[in-house]
């Protein structure tokens, strides 16, 4: 039996791509082995956001050839649709940001002899949706769905347009579909991702909306999540369609970047911070105690004083529940890299601990509100005694219990908060 190891770098939409091809080829009777020891097929599923990512692909690709000089190296995803010279990875298969589906079978091909030529196209041009079918999600109560792929915004600090082409969407009947199998198969929670969810359905003339329609009518499906969603894209309608919905889970995840006009601007952020600001009182106002998480990049070209001190008042005044805070990274054929005015890395560290710590502060008040209140939580693992899920809000919760709740969702009654989590005790199953 061939084995292969995969190793995954970037977002939740490599992740859902890497379990597609680990399924597709368990269905061709590879073994899956660990990316650390021998194999014989290396899949490096590569990220090119930032530069770093960039040198992270190049350095699992040099660690696949240390572990077996004699494996087949299969380099897949935006590092390679990005390079100027993929041929130059000394990779066996080349395989852009298309064609993805034929990974397994063309391993397999490699295996028996038949020689394979890259499969890096012009991505500006691809149209269609490339269904990755994945079942299930070994070893996981939470499921992803891929629904969307591309990016038409064209920040001015990002590459993944380049790199994924324009927006396309999966058909709805389908994403219906593979939703169904991913429930038959024991999930309760689906997080919906795409490189721009919000986007979804723009190429096929519906919107996000209808699809949460379809997808709360699945009875075994308890909840959807959405990745991430752009503050332009929260409608009236669909932020009422989530508050009269409980199956959608009381998290939104929308990224800001900057809390300076400017600087959004210069990042090519369509929005205001006095239009992020009204929307998220608006969904406040019509879903109370939801969780409203966010994306900053600190230190962008130019960043002033000013302008950092703009950020912080706006964290301030907005209270995420909790920020991913990120300097700024340069990246090689971004419009932002050819700024003048980049900042040093000692700024850059200095403004996100500064940003960093506020968020801390405001988390930490966050999850103080839940003590008192019955939350659903979804458990996913038992450790040291204690099973351990997140809530409707993306909140990680604990409880003692002595039967197996594992990929149950139950009500607890929060006691307490302990290093960050909630405590609680069990209540009844919903």
């Amino acid at each position: 039996m061939n084995t292969f190891a995969i190793a995954t770098l970037g977002c939740k939409v490599n992740t859902y791509e890497s379990e597609s091809y680990v399924q597709g080829l368990t269905a061709l009777d590879f073994h899956e082995v660990d990316f650390k020891g021998c194999a014989d097929v290396y899949i490096i599923n590569t990220c090119a956001v930032t530069n770093t990512a960039a040198s992270k692909s190049r350095q699992k690709i040099n660690q696949a050839k240390r572990n077996n000089p004699n494996a087949v190296i299969c380099v897949v995803g935006c590092f390679v649709q990005t390079s100027h010279k993929p041929e130059e990875l000394g990779a066996d298969i080349l395989i852009g940001s298309s064609q993805k589906a034929k990974l397994p079978e063309i391993i397999k091909e490699v295996l028996d002899g038949k020689e394979v030529n890259s499969l890096v196209e012009d991505i500006q041009h691809f149209t269609h949706f490339e269904t990755l079918t994945v079942d299930q999600f070994q070893h996981k109560t939470r499921a992803f769905l891929k629904i969307q792929d591309g990016c038409n915004q064209y920040c001015s600090y990002c590459i993944i347009p380049f790199a994924r082409g324009r927006e396309r969407s999966m058909p709805l009947i389908e994403v219906v579909e593979n939703a169904k199998k991913l429930v038959e198969h024991g999930h309760r929670e689906i997080v919906l991702t795409g490189i721009h969810t919000g986007r979804y359905g723009h190429d096929l003339g519906i919107e996000l909306i209808d699809l949460l329609k379809e997808l709360v009518r699945i009875e075994q499906l308890q909840r959807i999540r959405i990745s991430s969603i752009e503050v332009t894209e929260l409608s009236d309608e669909l932020i009422e369609f989530i508050a009269d919905n409980k199956k959608i889970a009381r998290h939104l995840h929308i990224p800001i970047q900057s809390g300076s006009d400017e600087i959004l601007k210069a990042m090519n952020r369509p929005y205001s911070i006095a239009l992020f600001e009204e929307k998220v009182k608006e969904i406040r106002s019509k879903i109370p105690n939801i969780s409203i998480s966010s994306d900053i990049i600190m230190g962008f070209p130019q960043e002033s004083e000013e302008q950092f001190k703009e950020t912080m008042d706006t964290v301030e005044k907005v209270q995420f529940s909790f920020l991913h805070v990120f300097p700024f990274s340069k990246r090689d054929g971004t419009r932002a890299e050819k700024l003048s005015g980049h900042l040093s890395n000692q700024i850059k560290k200095e403004r996100c601990s500064a940003v960093s710590f506020l968020s801390k502060k405001h988390y930490n008040n966050y999850i103080h509100t839940f003590i008192g209140q019955t939350v659903e939580v979804l458990f996913e693992y038992e450790k040291d005694g204690y099973y351990y899920g997140h809530t409707s809000e993306y909140v990680l919760t604990k409880v003692k219990s002595d039967k197996d709740i594992t990929n149950q969702v139950y009500s607890v009654i929060i006691d307490k908060v302990e290093e960050g989590s909630l405590v609680g005790s069990l209540g009844g199953i919903s």
